[in-house]
């Protein structure tokens, strides 16, 4: 029996879908993000990337209490958006907590993780 991680690449090329690329890094990078978003799709990849940067001001989390419980959403899709991706590209220069458990979540799954800047890998 196949896992479902198993299904989900078997899916993935039953529909010749391209390689997918998920954009992790500190929403500080957001321009990067674009930028990075930009030449990879350009190249032919499918990328998903974070939808929001919270430490901008927006009306959707002004209010404390519902922006902690909206990070912590946020935090399960992006670790969902992980796991649909074949590889991971960190943008930046700045590697914070949640990037740092980003890359471990992503190679404790065996996804193949790229760098933007390599010097900042946490496993080098």
């Amino acid at each position: 029996m196949r896992t479902s991680e198993e299904e989900l690449a078997a899916a993935k090329k039953l529909l010749s879908l391209p390689r997918i690329v998920v954009i992790c890094g500190s929403t500080r990078f957001m321009n990067e993000m674009t930028e990075a978003d930009l030449r990879e799709t350009t190249a032919g990849r499918i990328v998903v990337k974070p939808g929001c940067d919270m430490k901008s001001p927006h009306e959707l989390w002004s209010d404390p209490v519902e922006a902690e419980a909206l990070k912590g959403r946020l935090d399960d899709l992006h670790r969902a958006k992980i796991r649909l991706a074949d590889e991971v590209l960190v943008v930046g220069d700045y590697i914070g907590d949640s990037t740092r458990a980003e890359i471990a979540y992503a190679r404790s799954l065996s996804k193949p993780v790229r760098f933007t800047h390599p010097e900042v890998d946490p496993d080098t």
